[in-house]
């Protein structure tokens, strides 16, 4: 259950967006700007505001590997590219991992929800030595 309950949530992040192509997954930021805004990006991260109001859904999109803070409550659901839901369950102050993947994320609660997704990009910076 526990497993499960980690993977749902994990899901959520990796997870919000409708079905445009199941061949082809996109930029959340470019083809959902409603619900992605870029706060902050440099050759290592990229940082998205994510907010979704009751009900909302985005389109199929894609993530590299990824860390999500929860500032609010959120129930929702993923439908990833061979049509399997999961769903999800977190709550505020949660911190999450998800590998990279792709999915469709909607609000099946009826409150909003809002969460910072930070993409990991490429290899770790190589510490600089004195």
């Amino acid at each position: 259950m526990k497993r499960s309950l980690q993977f749902c949530n994990a899901a959520l992040v990796a997870v919000f967006m409708l079905l445009t192509s199941r061949a082809l997954a996109q930029d959340p930021a470019k083809v959902d700007s409603t619900h992605y805004k870029v706060e902050f990006e440099n050759d290592q991260v990229r940082v998205l505001r994510v907010a979704y109001g009751p009900g909302e859904k985005s389109v199929m999109h894609e993530h590299p590997n990824v860390v999500a803070v929860f500032l609010s409550d959120a129930q929702g659901q993923f439908t990833f590219p061979d049509g399997k839901t999961a769903p999800v369950t977190v709550n505020a102050g949660q911190v999450i991992w998800d590998p990279a993947g792709k999915h469709q994320p909607e609000n099946k609660g009826d409150k909003p929800f809002t969460v910072i997704v930070i993409e990991l990009k490429g290899k770790p910076a190589t510490p600089k030595k004195d």
